[in-house]
């Protein structure tokens, strides 16, 4: 069990390093982080989502795009939040088997990586980096079934002959 732990923690911190470097590009420098056919992921998004053109919008609307940009950076700086923490937790309460750890990193890991997915694919931008994401979740989640917690790891599990029976012993 050891050697799948040790598996697993570096799988989970390998998985939510590349999460964070994402969310650290995306709250950075968004115009940069490249999405499907080579192009910028929030131009990529945009363009899916409406069928217009990304230029069309800076032309008409530059405010309007100025205010998609920081509602992507915002978002990219909770992916980082995110990916500081799944990081520490799996780095340390994991690597220890804490067994909290295993359920804050299956909840915490699914809703951030299936958010992902559900921005990809609500705006039709899905790409070959997007479907790291994709990789990502499986990874984890084989990694915590490796090491999923057994309901009786450590408590005993009664007999269903003995509930009724008293936990004294008979006096002689």
């Amino acid at each position: 069990m050891k050697q799948a732990r040790r598996f697993a923690w570096l799988v989970m911190l390998i998985a939510d390093a590349g999460l964070l470097a994402w969310g650290a590009m995306a709250a950075v420098a968004p115009d940069y982080l490249l999405g499907p056919g080579s192009k910028p992921i929030l131009a990529a998004g945009y363009e899916g989502f409406t069928g217009r053109s990304w230029q069309e919008l800076m032309a008409t609307s530059p405010a309007a795009g100025a205010f998609m940009r920081v509602l992507f950076r915002v978002y990219g700086a909770y992916v980082v939040a995110f990916g500081l923490l799944a990081t520490a937790v799996a780095a340390t309460a994991f690597r220890r088997g804490d067994g909290w750890s295993w359920w804050a990193l299956l909840v915490g890991n699914t809703i951030a990586f299936v958010s992902a997915m559900t921005y990809d694919w609500t705006v039709g931008a899905i790409g070959p980096f997007e479907l790291t994401e994709y990789l990502g979740l499986a990874l984890i989640w084989g990694a915590l079934a490796l090491t999923a917690p057994s309901r009786a790891a450590g408590r005993p599990v009664p007999s269903p002959l003995c509930e009724d029976r008293p936990t004294s012993s008979p006096t002689p």
